[in-house]
């Protein structure tokens, strides 16, 4: 693979949940490639981002308990331009993912909620054989209305109790998990000989 491969990550306010996934995207990417996680970039937006913030306190610390480091994170906003050149575009929710479309609309074969892009990139062994990044984002495309996906949306934990923050950080640890694998299979399958 010679190019970056570029994931945008997107929620409200680009406080809790997607800086909480693109911190664990890269941390996975980083345990999987080492050295080559350069191949990968995350970064993460919010539609009505509180520009300037750190990442959410709770977020922060659910963050820490998975092994993954907030420090330096800061909020910005999503733009149709950031949208249009990420490769992949993973957002918390349907309403959030049909709100970057209404931006970007040319995104649209690559821009899934985090739980159905999790879903539909790890769904079956005859489904991982991809050749590359692109054919994986391509193929999950490919793939919607085919897969039974039981909740596309990633609740959000503002305002909410310890406990609704350390649920939305499992279910989005264990989504990037399924993502970060999947990509990396693909990056990998692109660069093996043939």
């Amino acid at each position: 693979m010679s190019e970056q491969f570029k994931i945008l990550v997107v929620c409200l306010g680009n406080v809790c949940r997607s800086p909480l996934a693109e911190r664990l995207l890269r941390m996975r990417f980083e345990q999987m490639l080492g050295d080559g996680a350069s191949a990968v970039r995350v970064s993460s937006a919010g539609v009505r981002a509180l520009v300037g913030d750190p990442m959410n306190e709770s977020s922060a610390a659910e963050l820490r308990r998975l092994g993954g480091d907030p420090d330096g994170f800061v909020s910005s906003q999503v733009t149709s331009a950031r949208a249009t050149e990420a490769d992949l575009v993973i957002t918390a929710t349907r309403d959030l993912r049909s709100r970057v479309l209404e931006e970007a609309p040319r995104a649209l074969k690559r821009t899934f909620t985090i739980r159905e892009f999790a879903a539909l990139a790890s769904d079956g062994p005859e489904r991982r054989r991809v050749s590359g990044v692109a054919d994986l984002v391509a193929q999950a495309a490919s793939w919607r209305g085919s897969t039974e996906i039981l909740e596309y949306d990633v609740p959000d934990p503002i305002g909410k109790s310890e406990e609704v923050h350390r649920a939305v950080a499992d279910m989005l640890d264990a989504d990037c998990e399924a993502i970060a694998r999947a990509v990396v299979g693909a990056i990998l399958s692109d660069v093996s000989p043939r």
